[in-house]
């Protein structure tokens, strides 16, 4: 009776009171917070004042980090670390890749586009092994076989390295709490560091060359692999596995019978984005050295030949769409059944592939055949030349592309970076915190507060907010776009289908690819990296906005129309509120979309922090090329955080 009393005790006035005030606090969280924020703008702007992050609080790395750029390069061929070490890992690398490509040019384009179909057949059917085949014939018409093979190269050996490393972390992450927790919130910083930002630290130690490519290569490929291995493994059916431990299977038994067949879903998807980006990357790497289709692009778009930058970019795009297509089709057809034994199925594909290498071989030779080569990089720069005087300027109504990029600068650009650079730095720390607690927690606001106040530590303040504002520009153009048309797929089946293919191939595409179009049509400068950015990130928020409203429960939506409410009313009222948090997850992927091709953009005159990157690699100013790529993935760690919807958001989105 005592219990049942006690039990039944009245909750304290103090409880009562710190409950309401903590619900009161919820609902009014966000006026509450912009009333703070404005009366410490007051506040500081009297006792702080204005002005850029003060040079105190400044810490110049230019000598140490020179220092320790000098002691590498010095002892880089004495020193027992180089010698015995990071020289065997380079040594390693160099004769893996090599002896890859050697393997390719053995087996002749006709025996390595007859193994790329019969693959793509035994894997995938016959449609996109047609698909496969007439990718790499058109490559070689291209006049791009070469390099393609030394893309191919490299891509073998990094992807190779990264699924062995991402799956071994993902092994222990998907068997060990602990390791899941140490690993997560690396793999989750990883995620959002833009690609060049992983390139200057493997050139400090390896220098230029395919050693420090592939490396970069493997490093920002891994975490996928790692983070799906993990997710398979932890995923695994409970029911399963306590019948396999009932049978008395030991805890490898259990791993290798139960739970890696349980997820082999998610690590053929794994694969899948490791390859992906490990072909992102290696065409990203050739700014140091890894040679290949990469390569062409860059010294193209160096010297702004549009031709030549495309004759090497479909070839990258030919062999994106390809390997998408046939690991994920690998991933989809695992549960169908194959007719016939698989061993049987795959011997005859080797010994097709051999045959059809030894025939070419001994009528045509190794080499892709020089006769039969398609130029294309003159029509394409007479095309450009003509659009240069019809399109770029004087078009009468709309302007040209030109004065479309003159205006972009002058109206967006120009006044968002002179805003951000006129306000006071403790200003910016400020907005950013309150951004971040409105959409996140305390933590991941002092992590995007600290980020940022990194930055200015660093010395690189108003490069980082000029490529801020290239990103909020970028992030604006993209959100209204993508918004506009995954709202108009959502609501028309055929609009959808029309659209899935084109975001399918745009979504394949690695970055690099992206300057082509828009150094063709806008020229150089910090509008046509925006546009490349734009058009990169788009394809992403359009599918998670138009999954996310198509998402919404149907029931809800019954309801809603039988109470007389319109389309507009449905959208506005009932499924754009359901799906916020997949809108806020499109917000966040956009921003960090956006982030990674403007610094990128640096390559064609994007400026700021991409610049500075690109100079330090191109002069061998490794100290200003590792300050920006550190600031780099601060920035890109703030943005990530600051947009990133936590679980209340999904909650209010249930």
């Amino acid at each position: 009776m005592a219990a049942m009393t006690a039990t039944a005790a009245p909750a304290r006035p103090t409880d009562l009171v710190s409950s309401q005030a903590a619900t009161a606090f919820a609902r009014h969280r966000t006026p509450l917070l912009l009333g703070a924020a404005v009366v410490l703008l007051v506040l500081g702007s009297v006792l702080v004042g204005r002005g850029a992050w003060p040079g105190d609080l400044t810490v110049d790395l230019t000598g140490p980090l020179g220092s320790v750029s000098d002691w590498i390069i010095d002892n880089r061929d004495t020193h027992p670390l180089f010698l015995y070490f990071f020289g065997h890992i380079s040594n390693g690398v160099v004769l893996s890749v090599r002896a890859v490509y050697l393997v390719l040019l053995a087996a002749g384009w006709a025996g390595v586009t007859a193994a790329v179909g019969l693959i793509a057949w035994r894997v995938a059917g016959v449609r996109l092994a047609l698909s496969g085949v007439a990718a790499f014939l058109l490559c070689g018409l291209l006049g791009m076989w070469v390099p393609t093979m030394q893309t191919l190269a490299l891509m073998v050996v990094a992807v190779l390295v990264s699924v062995v490393l991402g799956a071994l972390l993902g092994l222990a992450a998907g068997l060990s709490d602990r390791v899941f927790r140490l690993l997560r919130p690396v793999l989750d910083t990883m995620q959002v560091m833009p690609a060049f930002a992983y390139l200057l630290p493997v050139v400090l130690v390896f220098g230029i060359g395919v050693p420090a490519a592939v490396l970069a290569t493997v490093v920002y490929a891994a975490p996928p692999m790692a983070r799906l291995t993990a997710l398979g493994l932890r995923g695994a059916d409970a029911g399963v596995m306590e019948a396999a431990a009932s049978l008395g299977a030991t805890g490898r038994q259990r791993l290798l019978t139960a739970r890696l067949p349980l997820a082999r879903r998610e690590l053929l998807l794994g694969l899948n984005q490791t390859i992906m980006m490990a072909l992102s990357m290696a065409v990203i790497a050739s700014v140091i050295g890894a040679g290949g289709l990469g390569d062409r692009v860059y010294q193209a778009l160096a010297s702004v030949d549009v031709g030549a930058a495309l004759a090497a970019g479909v070839p990258i795009v030919l062999l994106a769409v390809v390997l998408d297509r046939v690991t994920g089709a690998a991933g989809n057809g695992l549960d169908t059944p194959r007719a016939g034994s698989a061993r049987l199925g795959w011997a005859v594909a080797a010994a097709g592939t051999v045959i059809v290498a030894v025939v070419a071989r001994l009528v045509s030779g190794t080499t892709w055949p020089d006769g039969r080569t398609v130029a294309v990089a003159e029509p394409v720069n007479r095309a450009v030349g003509w659009m240069t005087d019809h399109l770029y300027s004087g078009v009468p109504v709309v302007g040209g592309t030109a004065d479309w990029a003159a205006h972009f600068t002058t109206w967006i650009l120009d006044p968002v970076r002179d805003g951000l650079q006129w306000l006071p730095w403790w200003a910016v720390l400020l907005l950013i915190a309150v951004l971040a607690m409105l959409i996140g927690t305390w933590r991941t606001t002092v992590t995007a507060v600290l980020a940022m106040a990194a930055i200015g530590v660093l010395g690189v303040w108003d490069p980082a907010l000029d490529t801020l504002s290239q990103v909020l520009a970028g992030v604006a153009v993209t959100l209204v776009a993508g918004f506009a048309v995954g709202i108009a797929a959502s609501r028309s089946e055929r609009v959808e289908r029309l659209l899935r293919p084109v975001l399918d191939v745009f979504q394949t595409m690695p970055q690099f690819v992206y300057l082509i179009p828009v150094v063709a049509l806008f020229g150089v400068g910090r509008a046509p990296a925006v546009a490349a950015a734009v058009i990169y990130a788009l394809p992403a928020v359009v599918r998670i906005t138009t999954q996310g409203l198509n998402g919404v429960d149907p029931v809800t939506m019954e309801s809603s129309r039988s109470l007389g409410a319109t389309g507009v009313q449905q959208l506005l009222k009932v499924q754009l509120p359901l799906a916020r948090p997949a809108l806020l997850l499109a917000v966040n992927q956009g921003v960090v979309l956006v982030l990674a091709v403007v610094v990128i953009g640096g390559l064609v005159g994007g400026g700021s922090l991409g610049y500075a990157a690109v100079f330090g690699l191109a002069q061998g100013d490794l100290a200003t090329g590792l300050v920006a790529g550190a600031a780099i993935v601060l920035l890109g760690l703030m943005l990530d955080r600051v947009t990133q919807p936590t679980a209340r958001h999904f909650g209010k989105g249930a």
